[in-house]
């Protein structure tokens, strides 16, 4: 499900990594072994890696052609990068430029980029390695960054502290995949209520991080949210309270985690996860009080 359209308008999945991250147990803050059991059969493969233990994980970034726009949704980790705090995503070299030409698009052509939140793994394609430093990727788009995540994690700005897991694992993204952004002036700073064309608007899912922002595209009668890392697996669907360890604020997280549930289930918009496996987007039904997701790909349709 690398392609395919929302209305009027085609949404392409382009892939920079995928592979076992974590066990269960220690990506999920309050795991409960009797909570995930039940669905374990549920997640292999696509989901979880039954042979390591690992839940099974992607980046990968979504671009929404309108037809007169091109918005790229989050940029993974990026290649070069030093990642002291996430070792696995440090030093990538992978072919997520080539795999965006295979959809037919170069850099050139992308209007605009929205960065959920400015996380490791979500801003890294922001910018690439020159002679000169980290220059724009996408030489000719506009930045649309959220503006509460800047306080959390500008060096330069200490009016907001990150938790200590956070300050660790964000170690050196400002430096090289948003402080070059905003000295070539090329950031827009956003906040909730943001539109980014008429049809598709940012609002507030604060949490996992303190300006994190989700993105709601509608297209004649269907939806789709795009809300970055407010769940990182369907097991949040099916027990929304989990959040990952990487949250900086628990309780908002979970509210935020179970707005966009209602939300999805109520209206039946697509739900669409930063990292989710198999068919990489999801429908969500509510039944007798409780939120379960849709993978079958006719949904998405």
């Amino acid at each position: 499900m690398d392609r395919f359209r929302l209305g009027g308008v085609t949404l392409h999945r382009i892939e920079e990594w995928q592979g076992g991250f974590a066990p269960p147990s220690a990506m999920f803050r309050g795991y409960d072994d009797a909570l995930w059991q039940p669905h374990e059969r549920e997640f292999v493969p696509d989901y979880h890696q039954a042979e390591t233990g690992l839940i099974y994980g992607f980046l990968q970034s979504w671009l929404i052609d309108t037809g007169s726009e091109k918005i790229l949704f989050d940029t993974g980790a990026g290649n070069d990068k030093e990642r002291p705090g996430i070792p696995i995503f440090g030093g990538l070299q992978t072919n997520f430029l080539e795999r965006l030409s295979a959809a037919g698009f170069a850099p050139g052509d992308i209007d605009t980029v929205v960065c959920s939140h400015l996380h490791i793994d979500h801003v890294g394609w922001n910018t690439v390695r020159s002679a000169d430093g980290w220059k724009a990727t996408f030489p000719n788009a506009r930045y649309v960054l959220p503006i509460a995540d800047r306080a959390c994690w500008d060096p330069s700005d200490d009016s907001v502290e990150p938790s200590a897991t956070g300050r660790a694992v964000n170690a050196g993204v400002f430096e090289d995949s948003i402080q070059p952004l905003i000295d070539q002036d090329r950031v827009v700073w956003a906040q909730s209520g943001f539109e980014v064309m008429p049809g598709i608007d940012l609002f507030a899912v604060a949490g996992h991080t303190p300006g994190h922002l989700a993105m709601r595209v509608v297209s004649e009668s269907d939806s789709a949210l795009f809300v970055g890392d407010v769940l990182h697996h369907p097991i949040q669907i099916h027990n929304p309270d989990w959040n990952s360890q990487f949250c900086e604020d628990q309780d908002m997280a979970r509210e935020s985690r179970r707005a966009v549930l209602e939300e999805t289930a109520r209206t039946g918009a697509l739900l669409v996860p930063a990292h989710f496996g198999g068919v990489h987007a999801v429908r969500v039904l509510r039944q007798d009080g409780k939120f379960r997701p849709v993978y079958s790909p006719e949904r998405l349709a």
